[in-house]
């Protein structure tokens, strides 16, 4: 069973890796990437997991699986965020994009600074006391 985990983890794997390729939109590459290879790795973990005899490195294996599900979507997430604000980075969002509508209603330096906030920068600018 061990085996066919790990081979089946493998592809999802090399499918993301295509997606990543083949995907014409930043978003969307990083949604093949998160998804299918943390789905991969993590079958590929189990798969050695299942194999392995000794508990030691069972619950290595089991604990980087762990960690990968907790901050491959965190990371994901940020990133996109990151991508979504940025003006040079094209990105296309195919349904009702309820974060443009959001910023529509902000000007600039009030996103700027929106934008400090929550990297946890705390200053003044310009117009702001």
């Amino acid at each position: 069973m061990g085996p066919f985990l790990a081979l089946v983890g493998s592809s999802l794997t090399l499918f993301a890796a295509i997606g990543v390729v083949r995907f014409p939109d930043v978003l969307a590459r990083m949604h093949a990437l998160t998804k299918a290879s943390t789905t991969g790795l993590v079958l590929v973990l189990l798969g050695g997991a299942l194999t392995l005899t000794n508990v030691n490195d069972i619950t290595s294996l089991l604990l980087a699986g762990a960690l990968q599900m907790l901050t491959m979507p965190v990371g994901a997430n940020l990133m996109s965020r990151a991508t979504y604000l940025a003006s040079e980075i094209p990105s296309h969002v195919d349904t009702i994009d309820e974060l443009a509508e959001r910023l529509d209603g902000i000007d600039e330096d009030e996103r700027l600074a929106q934008e400090r906030d929550d990297r946890g920068e705390h200053g003044t600018t310009a117009g702001h006391v």
